[in-house]
């Protein structure tokens, strides 16, 4: 998981500047709206607002603008439907782009093109299938108010697979089918998430020399910025050397 929680840092790193932000508020934006309209706007009865409350805060997601989407999407406002896309980057490295769309027609051009322009390939879904387990993954800063001996019980008796702690952040990884066991034990523990979700890791990793790689992060990167663009995964092992050169 070493690879994946390096990515986690990189990206909240990568979030910290205005542009990076906007496109965040946007992305929690939609998933609000998503909720609001599986299960009506109050989070108390609402796992997944409140999952996406937690998210906003999590990038510091004013709380005005998360009160405006709840009652906008509560009125009716903008529906988003999921879409997501998988194939490969330039070297080998699996690539699966999740996104939400008022549009479909334009995000399959917007996809195909970013795929092309890079020198990937777009293949037909489930052709990654083998590639990526979809995991739960929440994060959080390591507190003193935390006792990690006791903490660690719990999340193992709610069904976590994997606790990492690295950097002063917590990384607890459940299987798919446990995520809402350990959203609610975290609940109760009055642990405040700073992000969490359903995430596609990849069951192998690819290593690359810094040049390629950088050539496939730009590519994700051009991912990342569409605004249909939810979450890409990918297959490349983030090696200590890449990370310095993404700095």
């Amino acid at each position: 998981m070493s690879g994946h929680s390096k990515w986690s840092k990189i990206k909240r790193a990568k979030g910290a500047n205005d542009a990076k932000r906007s496109k965040m508020f946007s992305k929690i934006v939609k998933e609000i709206a998503i909720a609001v309209k599986e299960s009506g706007p109050d989070p108390e009865a609402n796992p997944r607002l409140r999952l996406a409350i937690n998210n906003a805060k999590g990038v510091n997601m004013p709380k005005d603008n998360v009160e405006r989407a709840i009652n906008k999407a509560d009125k009716g406002g903008d529906s988003y439907e999921p879409m997501s896309f998988e194939g490969y980057a330039p070297h080998g490295i699996a690539v699966f782009v999740d996104c939400l769309t008022d549009n479909k027609n334009r995000t399959v051009s917007n996809i195909r093109a970013i795929f092309t322009k890079y020198n990937g390939s777009l293949g037909t879904n489930g052709s990654l299938s083998f590639v990526f387990d979809t995991k739960g993954i929440f994060t959080f800063p390591k507190s003193n108010s935390i006792n990690l001996e006791e903490f660690e019980l719990e999340m193992i008796d709610a069904g976590a697979e994997d606790i990492d702690i690295e950097e002063g952040v917590i990384t607890v990884t459940t299987a798919k089918e446990d995520f809402g066991n350990v959203q609610k034990r975290l609940d109760a523990l009055k642990i405040e998430i700073e992000n969490a979700g359903l995430q596609r890791i990849p069951n192998d990793t690819k290593v690359l020399s810094v040049e390629e790689a950088l050539r496939v992060l730009k590519m994700i990167d051009v991912f990342e910025d569409d605004d249909d663009v939810q979450n890409v995964y990918h297959s490349l092992e983030l090696t200590d050397e890449i990370a310095e050169a993404m700095e």
